[in-house]
């Protein structure tokens, strides 16, 4: 095994992350020549041109990534750190330098801090096995909120009955905000985390992050803030949010399906216990012990998805180039347009969440009388791709007494054409049902 410390490739992740540009002075997305780049964006479901809004569940990929991660395949498919033959190690240096590229995307302050993980959930999952378990003990508070994942629920749940902790939640208005003075009075119990989303991917409410990281800094808590929903769709700069671990996945944001980051502050990395165990992650075996690797490869046990990482690395680049004020305002501004458009071009559509400036771009909604799984399936009729359910956010829909909602959700490719074609196919919704 090439030994990691003393590897190009780990000199080339060795390296500090850039500060990300100031704002960009190229104007606004033009979305439609975007939409290019994304080759299934050429389908024709049911003859009809494809709306395709579910980017909060899975984005799509730009060909930059498809072929980043055919090449690698056609080209020089190897195994990492492992191989000195010449595309060995030309795998190893395109899998590291990815993590170079997603670290400048978050401005993490070095590349050593971004562990590569097959999404945001094993993120999470990783923190909260190898620091929870080391951290939290009985009676000890977690504090979470009323909009979380599940991904960034149930993780906790299953920490805080093995080691007989307590979860509190900070409840949210009926307009879908966190309510901070709630959280202010949770903070006395002193938590030793607190674990909420960037933007939550029901309502899209975009949290005050900054400020609720001192607030819990301040109370001794360490903070984990799950990003699924905003590296894709707003700036993130990890060193000014100030959290200690943040999480994200690749498919969300143009990458390819299982790949994640972990971003953690680098001593708690080094003091956190591996999560697997295996190839990759040592140093040194012996019969009956065993020394750990560097972060972040302590880890990242066994043989990765190489070709995902590479893919990720791109799709990074791809959001950097764009511009991440850019892609925020975009999507604001598609917002504001569908929360205008709908409610005067579809008659009794209850929308949920709060104002354009408030939220990322994600609109859950429902049509009275009409389930939204029939919602979603006629809408598919007209080439229009829709969620429809609970959206892994049971306890947020029981909250706002919600059987299931439709979720329409935007990327770097969606148009107010898009937005026209939804209010036109839940027109025609209306119109099957009678209603």
């Amino acid at each position: 095994m090439t030994d990691l410390a003393t590897s190009p490739a780990a000199d080339l992740a060795h390296a500090a992350a850039p500060a990300p540009a100031s704002a960009d002075p190229r104007g606004p997305l033009d979305a439609r020549a975007l939409a290019a780049d994304f080759p299934i964006l050429a389908q024709r479901p049911h003859g009809k041109r494809l709306v395709y809004l579910d980017s909060a569940a899975t984005s799509q990929k730009p060909t930059v990534v498809i072929e980043a991660m055919d090449g690698y395949y056609r080209e020089y498919n190897a195994n990492v750190h492992r191989a000195i033959y010449e595309i060995g190690e030309r795998a190893t240096q395109e899998y590291e330098a990815a993590r170079v590229k997603v670290a400048r995307l978050i401005n993490a302050p070095a590349a050593h801090e971004i562990v590569w993980t097959r999404n945001a959930t094993e993120a999470v999952n990783l923190v909260a096995y190898s620091w929870g378990r080391r951290n939290i003990g009985p009676g000890d508070a977690i504090v979470l909120t009323e909009m979380e994942h599940h991904a960034n629920l149930v993780p906790w749940q299953i920490l805080a009955q093995e080691v007989d902790g307590d979860l509190e939640f900070i409840p949210i208005t009926d307009d879908g905000l966190l309510r901070l003075d709630v959280f202010e009075v949770l903070l006395r119990l002193r938590p030793k985390l607190v674990a909420f989303t960037h933007v939550s991917n029901t309502l899209g409410t975009i949290n005050p992050v900054r400020e609720m990281v001192e607030m819990a800094h301040a109370a001794g808590a360490l903070v984990l803030v799950d990003g699924a929903q905003a590296v894709p769709h707003l700036p993130v700069d990890v060193q000014a949010l100030g959290a200690d671990f943040y999480v994200f996945s690749g498919h969300k944001m143009l990458g390819p399906t299982g790949s994640g980051v972990l971003w953690g502050r680098r001593e708690l990395l080094d003091a956190m216990p591996p999560f697997m165990a295996g190839g990759d992650m040592i140093r040194e075996v012996k019969l009956r012990r065993s020394e750990y690797n560097d972060v972040p490869w302590k880890f990242e046990a066994g043989t990765p998805d190489i070709s995902a990482a590479i893919g990720l690395g791109v799709a990074a680049d791809y959001l950097r180039d764009l511009g991440m004020d850019r892609v925020r305002e975009h999507e604001r501004e598609l917002v504001a347009y569908a929360l205008d458009l709908l409610p005067r071009e579809v008659p009794g559509i209850a929308l949920y969440g709060p104002s354009a400036d408030l939220r990322g771009g994600v609109i859950a909604f429902n049509l009275p009388a009409i389930h939204p799984h029939d919602v979603a399936q006629i809408l598919d009729r007209s080439g229009v791709c829709v969620r429809a359910g609970h959206h892994c956010t049971m306890p947020l829909h029981e909250r706002l007494d919600l059987a299931a909602t439709a979720r329409a959700s935007f990327s770097v490719f969606t148009t107010r054409d898009d937005i026209d074609a939804l209010a036109a196919g839940l027109r025609e919704v209306q119109r099957v049902f009678g209603v």
